[in-house]
């Protein structure tokens, strides 16, 4: 019999999702808060799911991919929830970009209903997403891991198991802080080129093909000058991971100088409406007072 999977959050990358899945061989369910994004699944061969609960009852696994912590938690417990139609046999699978704090509230959650609980955090954007190709970042009980591997695999390129359940979440806030770092470096570098008189393609140029040139950057680097915010990782999603980044290193004792500097400038970007544009967005905080990089 076919493994049944219902994929909770059916957006930018829970779509994608759902129809590798489908394309691996899985029976689908899909629900989604917004219900336009899930019925377009349907054309796939998804079984649309009317409540979090309808899509839960007698699944085998079950995916979260939300906006954050409180969306999850709402959908697993709040009216029509998940949780209470999940049979013992079933696994949860949180791949939500969550932070610390609410993958362990997620998992004692989980614990307190006698769930098996995976934190599964992904990295990577939607392209990646349609073509199978996110790594994820995996952390549950071994027990369950040989069940699982069957749906990552169609899922991703590599998975990465930690034996701590929440090091998928920890190591995805890490990965994250880096990419923040690397947006606003590329786009403070840009705008610094304008400033003395260069074009600023000649720095993408300079680098390109050499040690300074890491391909996301050089992607981002280059649809900032494009001028390019088609969405592959919304800014609006960006800036929420890097604040759970500071956030977490906040709580833990640790400070980060330069993901609160760009958080700041982030919020310039967001209040010009860039907030479902691409992460390369972020040029514009600089633009809007030294001039487009284009």
């Amino acid at each position: 019999m076919k493994t049944t999977i219902a994929v909770l959050g059916t957006g930018t990358m829970g779509a994608p999702i759902a129809r590798n899945l489908m394309r691996g061989g899985f029976e689908v369910r899909a629900w989604n808060r917004t219900p336009a994004k899930a019925e377009v699944l349907a054309e796939d061969g998804a079984l649309l799911a009317s409540s979090p609960a309808a899509a839960a009852a007698g699944v085998d696994v079950l995916i979260t991919m939300l906006a954050d912590g409180a969306a999850v938690e709402h959908v697993m417990t709040g009216p029509g929830g998940a949780l209470s139609a999940l049979g013992p046999d079933a696994v949860w699978i949180q791949m939500s970009t969550v932070g610390v704090g609410w993958s362990d509230r997620l998992a004692n959650l989980a614990a307190r209903h006698g769930v098996a609980f995976v934190d599964a955090p992904v990295s990577g954007s939607s392209q990646p997403a349609e073509n199978g190709q996110l790594l994820i970042l995996a952390s549950g009980a071994r027990s369950v891991r040989s069940r699982l591997e069957p749906i990552f695999d169609v899922l991703g390129r590599q998975t990465l198991w930690l034996e701590r359940v929440g090091d998928g979440s920890r190591l995805k806030l890490a990965l994250n802080n880096w990419l923040a770092v690397l947006v606003e470096g590329m786009a403070e570098t840009l705008t610094l080129s304008i400033a003395l008189g260069l074009d600023p393609h000649l720095f993408v140029a300079t680098i390109a093909g050499g040690p300074l040139a890491s391909p996301y950057a050089m992607d981002k680097g280059n649809a900032m000058l494009d001028a390019d915010f088609v969405p592959g990782f919304p800014l609006r999603h960006a800036a929420k991971d890097a604040a759970l980044a500071a956030d977490a290193a906040h709580n833990h004792g640790a400070e980060l100088p330069l993901t609160a500097a760009l958080l700041g400038r982030w919020q310039q970007a967001l209040a010009l409406g860039h907030g479902e544009d691409d992460v390369a967005s972020a040029i514009t905080a600089s633009s809007a007072t030294s001039g487009s990089p284009t």
